[in-house]
């Protein structure tokens, strides 16, 4: 006996995630012309470096609400499970992204120490003031929604966006008042390493989800031991738990049970849905019943016709 359920989760993006990826994309793409335009007025490096970092979060964030508009598509006979997956493609390349842009601005950071530029600082910090104020408001905008890591990679690039303005002002101030132009790099090299520690995890958590690792938060050994603890469940194997994307955990296993058990096992399989999703938060579950000891003969089976097929 098989059976197969799963939560309706499939319209789980609600309207209020893809508004507020537009309007950060909105504010965005406004703080790269103004940064770009006043960088150029006033012959500040970071003002344009800043900028370029913009135009990366903006493509990003395009990006992030492409990807969950995609999502939300219905499965199709050759994408079974939909379009799902996209999400945490787009939260991979926002990750890699970020990386790159770290690795700009600490190679910009280089460049300014060996030959600090004339800057116009007054309008710099006043350019830089306008993006840190926009920046927050793009937060704003995105706040509440940091559930997917699709999500989460958009908002990971506002949070660059604000410390890199911050950083922008504080070294302005700095270098108005003191005239310690060296300010400015150390404070982009700073931005840099916390954008790389938030980008790091971001990768780490695609890639697992990519790989289909057991997701963070459930214990394998526990969900196993909970479903060989349900009455008349004898044994447990081929096992699987892993993630279709952020917020909607799989699983999939064959329970062994009596063969006396077999023609009423409706409720066992009720019980093993409701530990799955209650316990672990698991809402696609696919079970898979067979008689006592059926893995063990078929195993003695295939070893004298030839080699076992994979589960």
């Amino acid at each position: 006996m098989h059976v197969h359920s799963h939560g309706n989760d499939g319209h789980r993006h609600r309207p209020s995630e893809r508004r507020g990826l537009m309007l950060a994309l909105v504010t965005t793409t406004v703080i790269l012309v103004a940064e770009a335009v006043g960088g150029w007025l006033s012959n500040s490096l970071a003002l344009l470096a800043d900028a370029g970092h913009m135009l990366s979060d903006a493509l990003a964030l395009a990006l992030a609400y492409a990807a969950i508009a995609l999502a939300e598509r219905p499965a199709t006979r050759s994408k079974t499970y939909g379009w799902y997956r996209l999400e945490i493609l787009a939260a991979l390349l926002n990750g890699v992204i970020l990386v790159l842009i770290s690795v700009f601005v600490v190679w910009e950071a280089y460049e300014r120490l060996m030959s600090p530029p004339t800057v116009q600082v007054p309008l710099m910090i006043g350019i830089a003031l306008i993006g840190l104020a926009a920046n927050a408001l793009g937060l704003f905008f995105l706040s509440g929604h940091g559930g997917s890591l699709n999500m989460r990679g958009a908002y990971l690039h506002i949070v660059g966006d604000l410390l890199s303005s911050v950083g922008v002002v504080i070294g302005g101030v700095v270098m108005w008042t003191t005239g310690a132009m060296w300010i400015d790099p150390l404070l982009s090299v700073l931005i840099s390493l916390i954008i790389v520690a938030s980008a790091w995890r971001l990768l780490r958590e695609s890639v697992d989800v990519l790989l289909e690792a057991t997701p963070a938060g459930i214990d394998h050994a526990e969900v196993e031991r909970r479903i060989m603890a349900v009455d008349n469940v004898v044994g447990v194997h081929d096992l699987h738990i892993w993630c279709l994307t952020s917020g909607l955990n799989a699983l999939s296993c064959h329970v062994e049970v009596p063969d006396e058990f077999l023609p009423r096992c409706d409720a066992l399989l009720d019980v093993i849905r409701h530990v799955a999703r209650e316990e672990f938060q698991i809402s696609h579950v696919t079970v898979q019943i067979e008689p006592q000891g059926y893995k063990s003969r078929q195993m003695i089976h295939w070893r004298l016709d030839g080699p076992a097929p994979n589960d």
